[in-house]
């Protein structure tokens, strides 16, 4: 006998009910409309009996070549380390350096700031290594990091005069995220700051891959 979705774990159900409002979307089986408005309604509800009910009238079910486009799509992106140096030094000093796009990110990152500004967009970074060190020298600059929802950033600062904003908060990782890199920011920060904020939520994630799948099946349809 089945267990009654009322006793599964309600992280679970979700997952189960994200991919099908996934494929059967990309399958043409439902509008845009109709997935943005269920998917809203799947992340917005705690209740497995509502969360089934979302795609109970869907016919397409999830197997495995789904799962596995999924894998490839939604974690991060990793390298091997071999290719890549494993530490970065970066140094600011009254200027303004960035890193964003496919940048590689090795084991251990050193920021030096002195009255100017860096940036590290993680959205779209490509991982040598499950976690990564960043160790902190900001002194009357600022220091931004940009993380997807997938990205775990734990800080560990010396502020004197300074000020550290961590607002990436603890999420569920919601099934799509095998391997979640880890961020650990470390050193000092003296009338300065330094902001880590999540600028790609997990919900957006989702919408992306299904709206690349829906493109791969309606070119499909066109051969």
């Amino acid at each position: 006998m089945p267990v009654p979705v009322s006793d599964r774990p309600i992280d679970t159900v979700r997952d189960e009910v994200i991919d099908q409002l996934i494929l059967n979307y990309s399958h043409g089986e439902i509008s845009a409309d109709a997935f943005e408005r269920r998917l809203d309604s799947a992340y917005n509800t705690n209740d497995a009996e509502r969360l089934q009910a979302l795609a109970a009238d869907l016919p397409l079910q999830s197997d495995p070549r789904y799962h596995s486009e999924k894998q490839a799509r939604m974690q991060p992106n990793f390298t091997a380390s071999a290719d890549h140096p494993d530490t970065l030094n970066i140094t600011s000093i009254l200027s303004s350096d960035q890193r964003s796009g496919e940048w590689v990110v090795p084991k251990h990152i050193k920021l030096n700031n002195y009255l100017g500004s860096i940036e590290l967009d993680f959205r779209n970074a490509v991982f040598t290594h499950p976690e990564v060190t960043i160790e902190v020298n900001c002194i009357s600059g600022s220091d931004e990091i940009i993380v997807p929802e997938n990205i775990d950033v734990i800080t560990s600062t010396t502020n004197i005069l300074g000020h550290v904003s961590n607002n990436r908060t603890g999420l569920s990782s919601n099934g799509y995220n095998i391997q979640r890199p880890k961020l650990y920011i470390q050193g000092k920060v003296i009338l300065g700051s330094v902001d880590i904020t999540v600028k790609k939520t997990m919900q957006e994630k989702v919408k992306q891959f299904a709206d690349s799948l829906k493109s791969l099946f309606d070119e499909g349809k066109k051969l």
